[in-house]
């Protein structure tokens, strides 16, 4: 049966998998196609930067864009049934770069913000003024304001009464009406960016915060990578527990007749020498103590069924960490060897 939606609403693990599906095409093609490809991404990027940023865009750019889209823009985007107004992202952090990577395909991109307990929406980008890196302005009947400690409070229609015969639970979530989302975030201009979890902030044994949410969704730009969780509450340097996409992975390694189970591969030391660098790629605008000194690979993904994934997808990390923390405490003794 074929589907043509004209809205799509998905959390950033969707998208994420539709660009590493495109990417990976890409890579498998001839170089002339590969270098069209790129090329193409280039344009329809400096295209998107002139409609949401207003940078100056001529007449030989429209010039190369009617050539991109109709060569490769416009090819993938038939992909999608040809009809996509949006699509909206929620449940999770989207990163920007990827973000960004739609809006040069031609495929607009919206980000929104909000709990169970809203309704479940905050806030959310409009079609007409997005502006990437931010959940958006909030919604009609939404008030938002930034406590002192910088987390974001709510209050308006859209907030819950109260949890279901827990009135203690419900006083600890609301103070003088307005609800606590247990989120990092700033105001900017009436949009609302969101930072991290209060609760997920890091703090190193130097005294350094991190945070790590911006720090795993660019890591998660690697198309080698599945899933992968930061670690480093009370240690003296950030680590990550990385899943590797083993579908890419594997024919990456096939090529290099390396014909290896997802438990060989995670210690192949040409594997981990390539997830390294592709972290160190990515992780090259943080600042040094939030990056990524040492990894561990894990040959089975996060699950709802174990409990390292909630239904929404959303890694659950304290079970993460628990479940391998022998796996994170081998990283830190190595560490200090």
């Amino acid at each position: 049966m074929l589907v043509r939606p004209t809205v799509v609403p998905g959390v950033p693990r969707l998208f994420e998998r539709f660009r590493a599906a495109v990417l990976e095409k890409v890579v498998s093609g001839s170089p002339l196609k590969q270098r069209i490809f790129y090329w193409a991404e280039r344009v329809g990027r400096r295209r998107a930067e002139h409609e949401l940023l207003g940078t100056p865009f001529g007449f030989l750019d429209q010039f190369r864009f009617l050539a991109a889209d109709r060569l490769v823009l416009r090819k993938l985007r038939a992909r999608t049934g040809g009809r996509i107004v949006y699509f909206v992202s929620g449940g999770a952090a989207l990163d920007p770069s990827l973000n960004w990577w739609f809006e040069s395909m031609g495929l607009s991109l919206l980000q929104g913000y909000g709990l169970t307990e809203t309704s479940p929406v905050i806030s959310v980008n409009p079609h007409d003024a997005n502006r990437i890196g931010t959940v958006g302005r909030p919604i009609d009947g939404a008030e938002v304001m930034i406590a002192d400690d910088g987390e974001i409070l709510t209050r308006g229609p859209h907030v819950m009464k109260g949890y279901w015969n827990k009135p203690q639970a419900t006083d600890e979530v609301f103070i003088e009406g307005w609800f606590q989302t247990g989120d990092i975030g700033v105001l900017e201009d009436g949009y609302l960016r969101v930072t991290d979890r209060k609760k997920n902030i890091l703090v190193t044994s130097t005294g350094k915060n991190v945070a790590p949410q911006p720090l795993e969704n660019a890591l998660a730009m690697s198309r080698y990578v599945e899933q992968l969780v930061v670690v480093g509450d009370g240690q003296r340097f950030v680590a990550a527990l990385v899943v590797p996409d083993f579908a890419i992975l594997r024919n990456w390694a096939e090529k290099r007749d390396k014909h290896k189970t997802p438990e060989e591969l995670c210690i192949d030391t040409d594997v981990i020498d390539l997830v390294r660098s592709e972290i160190d790629a990515l992780q090259a605008d943080f600042s040094t103590f939030e990056q990524v000194r040492d990894f561990r690979l894990l040959p089975t993904p996060f699950t709802i069924d174990d409990g390292t994934l909630t239904p929404t997808l959303k890694t659950v990390r304290r079970v993460v960490e628990s479940k391998y923390a022998e796996l994170i405490d081998e990283i830190y003794s190595e560490g200090e060897s």
